[in-house]
């Protein structure tokens, strides 16, 4: 029945994605494109499952991959990565380390430049805390991790500025000094995206050895079989996945 979960359907469901994984990794498939996956009636049927991400880099033995949502507003592109994915709030302090940061940011350059044609990407950071510590203040990991690897990538060559305060951050004269943003959390970056691009906004995972883009919401149960369902950000994920086979990315 349309809208009912049924956890016997979970492995079937990883089957899919197994099989879409398998192609493009074969050649069979350029990309793959995902649909919403309901995380919880697959955990209820005994699968522990995070989401498309994390499987999709444990499938494929990558230590490390980055989720960025991206779309297009009346100001331009937005384009918002994050550091750290689905974790509850109370442990994303502690997952943000030196060594996430760095990793997380040399994955964003370089697919920024690979897949979005970017010489020479700006990335901004936002700050974990309100307005990013206030001096220490309000926290301290602004200072003793986010900054300090802001500063060794700046000395790489790498163009990335902040900590910035994640309430200013996503105001359009602030936007338009970069090319991407790395939010610490899920939604402290994904709400903003989502209000400015909901419905023709994407999900694109940066580091897999394989395209992968998907829609930017979740299943919406209660519009399954209404007819209701807005299609928009599914077929915009199509559209880019083809793209970015081709070597070109219409998110620009």
């Amino acid at each position: 029945m349309a809208g009912r979960l049924d956890p016997a359907n979970a492995a079937y469901v990883l089957a899919l994605l197994d099989r879409a994984l398998a192609g493009c990794r074969s050649g069979e498939f350029a990309a793959m494109v995902t649909a919403p996956v309901h995380k919880g009636v697959i955990n209820e049927a005994g699968i522990r499952f995070t989401g498309h991400t994390e499987y999709l880099a444990e499938k494929t033995g990558t230590p490390l991959v980055v989720m960025m949502l991206a779309g297009s507003t009346r100001n331009g592109p937005l384009r918002v990565a994050l550091a750290t994915t689905h974790l509850p709030l109370k442990e994303v302090p502690a997952a943000i380390t030196r060594d996430l940061l760095e990793r997380t940011l040399h994955i964003l350059n370089a697919d920024l430049r690979a897949r979005y044609g970017l010489a020479t990407p700006r990335i901004l950071v936002a700050g974990l805390n309100p307005h990013a510590g206030e001096g220490g203040y309000l926290g301290t990991e602004e200072i003793e991790v986010i900054a300090p690897v802001l500063e060794k990538l700046r000395a790489q060559g790498m163009l990335v500025s902040g900590p910035h305060p994640a309430d200013t951050l996503f105001t359009p004269p602030r936007l338009g000094q970069g090319d991407a943003v790395l939010a610490m959390y899920h939604d402290q970056g994904l709400t903003v995206l989502k209000y400015a691009t909901f419905g023709h906004g994407i999900n694109v995972t940066l580091g897999l050895p394989v395209i992968r883009t998907s829609v930017d919401h979740g299943t919406a149960l209660q519009l399954a079989g209404t007819g209701g369902a807005d299609p928009g950000s599914l077929f915009a994920a199509l559209a880019e996945a083809e793209r970015m086979a081709a070597g070109k990315s219409a998110v620009q």
